[in-house]
């Protein structure tokens, strides 16, 4: 019997984390593409195009290196996923990597994002990688905590970094040192 995330009561034990697959990509370019509708939390103002996301994939289609993306999965339902890109792109910046992670909202708030975190970090174990940057449009809590959960320090804030909605938003990034044990 398949779980219907939309369902009241779904739990993250109902979830499955795994590495993405390319058919896996208009489920999450349309997750995506909600939050740049709807959402001050990414700086996109236009939806993504599927020509962008298979290019955005190439980079993440991966199950090793640096640049990983896993989703969260219930039944045949993609609820969420979580990327690390590249930083930077000059090779000074190897070392480091930004995160992400996006999650339906039937799926907040329930242990999907501490799932799919603590996956993408177990599977960055071993990488070459000293730390991990995610940058979060205020106001959002939710994200913060998560990201506190898991180690990160905020060390920076911009001011009226984006502009979206006819408005500023600010911008916290936080950091989390990785793979110490490597140094």
């Amino acid at each position: 019997m398949e779980v219907d995330p939309r369902a009241p009561g779904i739990k993250a034990a109902d979830a499955t984390i795994r590495s993405a697959l390319e058919s896996d990509l208009e489920k999450i370019n349309d997750l995506y593409n909600e939050y740049v509708r709807d959402t001050h939390v990414t700086f996109d103002l236009e939806p993504v195009a599927m020509a962008q996301r298979r290019e955005w994939f190439s980079d993440h289609g991966s199950s090793d290196g640096r640049y990983r993306l896993l989703v969260a999965v219930v039944g045949t339902e993609l609820i969420g996923y979580v990327s690390s890109s590249r930083f930077r792109p000059k090779p000074g910046y190897d070392t480091s990597v930004e995160t992400s992670i996006y999650l339906a909202p039937e799926a907040t708030g329930i242990g999907i994002g501490t799932g799919l975190y603590q996956a993408l970090f177990e599977s960055l174990g071993g990488q070459d990688l000293h730390r991990a940057y995610a940058g979060i449009a205020l106001p959002n809590p939710a994200s913060i905590a998560l990201h506190e959960r898991f180690g990160f320090k905020r060390v920076a804030m911009f001011t009226e970094q984006g502009r979206k909605f006819g408005r500023y938003w600010d911008v916290a990034w936080y950091e989390k040192a990785l793979n110490l044990e490597a140094v």
